[in-house]
This record gives structure tokens, C-alpha cells and sequence, in this order.
């Protein structure tokens, strides 16, 4: 099934109104009007995508030609693969992905958008962030700030049940950056609807949010890993079955790799798992990591922006019910020595 129709398919599930009164935009109209971002972001996400997947075929190729060290090859084009990924990932979609939370908070908080939504975005990002390094430098503090709750839990269920304990936490920890994820583009959204207010404050602001009103924010857990997981046996699933049927064309290449897999264990004197010991298995391992790592991109692209136009649209009707108050802040300076010092570069 076509990522578009899983998600139209849960469209109801976010149907919600602005708060404007008289201008209404569903979730559904901003996620349509917003969907330019997404398909830029695809675009680069794909080229990513195939550039692993090409550096990847080429240092196979080329140990196993010239020193018969396939699997070796095939790891060095993988990492070259990863470092080219990284930045375009980071350094040129980043534009298309801030630019959509600030359109959907203008359709959220207004209740319109402007026709050229995606020149729109851009402008409202380099307005907002002048340079790449401003940009990542409240990210990353919002990320930390948020990332405090799934240490303090990691460390809770060690103390409480030992081992065991620290496996419930490691659970617990995975889910909370799941939420962390949402959380960090909702403030992102905050800081760009506090236009008014400089970005380190917007953030504090923004950090200070979720703790006033945790409990409200809470309710989109449900979304969050029921639409996750929906999209993930769906879209997951499907291509995982097309890249085994394509991966099947080519035996040959999979049994070099399981081969590959053989030599490298004898000569680490490690024994190979039965699951890397026949080349259908390894054929699909590689079409099961394929299609998540495609479900991912997808999942990002096409579902995500959905459920966060849901969850963005909650957070942004708690703060602009209550936006925090300077008294407000005491709590978290406490708690987070970079939130105390972007609270203090705010004041």
C-alpha cells in the first residue's frame, strides 16, 4: 500500500478544527498544503538513500575484484556512504523540515497559509534562523533539555529492579525519544509563534511548556506509536517483501556475502549465527534492514507530518491558553544547567 493511503486512510483519526473561530483548517488541509516540504525532503532523503546504497555496491565490488575482501569493501563504502548522508540529511533538508513546522504552526495559530507556502517556510526560517549553527544550537538544547526525563527513568529502574529494572527503563527510555522527536519540532513550532520573543527565550518557553502541561500532552501517545506502528507493518512490510523479490534475482552476490560471512568469523574465531549462515536468510536480513531503513525515510516524509500536525495543534493550544510566565522557568533552571544557560542568554 502506498504510504498516502495509509495516512488518508487515518485521516479522521486528527480531524480538529483551529482555534480562529471563523477560519478553520483541519488537520488534514494544513498536512495537504504543508505536503511541498515533505516531497523536497523526500527528494534529498532518496538521494541519500542511493548514494549509500551505490558506495556501498562499489567497495563490495571493488575488495572483492582486486583482494577478495567483499564484506570489508562492502563495510568502508557503507561508513563513506553514511558520512554523505549525514550531511545531506543535516546540512540541506533541515531547511524544508523547519520550514514546515513553521508553516503548520502559522495554519494551526491562524487559521491560513499563504499560497507559496514553501518559499513562505524558507523565508521564515532564515528570518528566523540567520545561520545553520543558530538553527542546531536550540535544537540540540531543546533535545537535552527533553532528553533529562529519559535518563532520570533510566536511572529510576536501575535502582528499583537491577537488571531487570534496566531493561524496563531501556524500554521506557526508547518510547520517551520517540515522544522527545515530537516534542522538540512542537517547540521548535513554539519558537516560531513567538516571533516577537528571541529564540532563547521562545525555547525556555517552550521546555517550560511540556512540564506545565504534561499530562494534556500525554494524551498523543496514543497516535504517536498506534500510527507508528500501523506505518510501520504497512509500508515496512510491503517493500520488504520488493526488495526480497528483487534481492532474489541476484543469488550469486549473497552467497559471496555469506561466504564473506564464514572467512571473517574463522578468522575471528567466532562462530557465525545460523541466521547469516544461508544465503536465503541473508538475503532477507538485508531486505528486512533495506526496508526499514527505506519505511523510515517514508515514514518521516508522508505519516509523520500528520500525526504531528495533531500533536503540534495540542501544544500550541496549551501555551497559547497559558503562555509561561518568567516564574515559571525557576523549575527547570534547577534541573538542566544548558537550560539555565539558555534561559540566561534569554533574559
Amino acid at each position: 500500500m502506498p504510504p498516502a493511503f495509509a495516512v488518508y486512510g487515518i485521516a479522521g483519526l486528527l480531524h480538529m478544527k483551529t482555534l480562529k473561530g471563523d477560519m478553520m483548517m483541519t488537520n488534514k488541509d494544513i498536512y495537504k498544503k504543508t505536503m511541498t516540504f515533505s516531497l523536497h525532503r523526500l527528494l534529498y532523503d532518496l538521494l541519500a538513500f542511493l548514494l549509500l546504497g551505490v558506495m556501498g555496491a562499489a567497495g563490495f565490488l571493488l575488495m572483492e575484484r582486486f583482494s577478495d575482501r567483499g564484506l570489508i569493501g562492502l563495510g568502508i563504502g557503507l561508513l563513506i556512504g553514511l558520512f554523505a548522508v549525514i550531511f545531506i540529511l543535516r546540512y540541506v533538508s533541515y531547511t524544508y523540515k523547519a520550514g514546515q513546522i513553521a508553516m503548520m504552526t502559522k495554519g494551526v495559530t491562524e487559521g491560513k497559509l499563504p499560497d507559496n507556502v514553501l518559499q513562505e517556510g524558507k523565508t521564515v526560517v532564515k528570518r528566523r534562523f540567520t545561520t545553520v549553527a543558530v538553527f542546531f544550537a536550540v535544537t540540540n538544547v531543546i533535545r537535552g533539555i527533553f532528553n533529562q526525563l529519559s535518563r532520570g527513568m533510566n536511572s529510576v529502574g536501575r535502582a528499583v529492579g537491577g537488571k531487570n529494572g534496566e531493561q524496563i527503563a531501556s524500554i521506557i527510555s526508547a518510547a520517551i525519544q520517540t515522544v522527545v522527536a515530537y516534542l522538540c519540532d512542537c517547540c521548535l513550532g513554539w519558537v516560531f509563534y513567538r516571533e516577537e520573543q528571541n529564540a532563547a527565550k521562545a525555547t525556555c518557553e517552550g521546555a517550560v511548556l511540556f512540564f506545565k502541561h504534561g499530562k494534556t500532552l500525554m494524551k498523543n501517545l496514543g497516535r504517536v506509536f498506534g500510527i507508528g506502528l500501523l506505518s510501520l507493518l504497512v509500508i515496512g512490510g510491503a517493500f520488504c517483501g520488493v526488495f526480497f523479490a528483487l534481492f532474489s534475482r541476484f543469488p550469486a552476490l549473497f552467497e559471496e556475502i555469506t561466504a564473506d560471512i564464514g572467512e571473517v568469523a574463522i578468522e575471528l574465531e567466532k562462530s557465525v549465527p545460523e541466521i547469516l549462515s544461508n544465503p536465503q536468510n541473508v538475503m532477507l536480513v538485508c531486505a528486512i534492514v533495506a526496508a526499514v531503513i527505506l519505511w523510515s525515510i517514508l515514514h518521516s516524509v508522508f505519516v509523520r507530518p500528520f500525526v504531528l500536525v495533531g500533536v503540534l495543534r495540542n501544544y500550541l493550544e496549551s501555551g497559547m491558553n497559558d503562555i509561561p510566565a518568567e516564574s515559571s522557568f525557576a523549575m527547570l533552571d534547577s534541573k538542566s544547567e544548558r537550560f539555565k544557560k539558555l534561559h540566561a542568554e534569554g533574559i
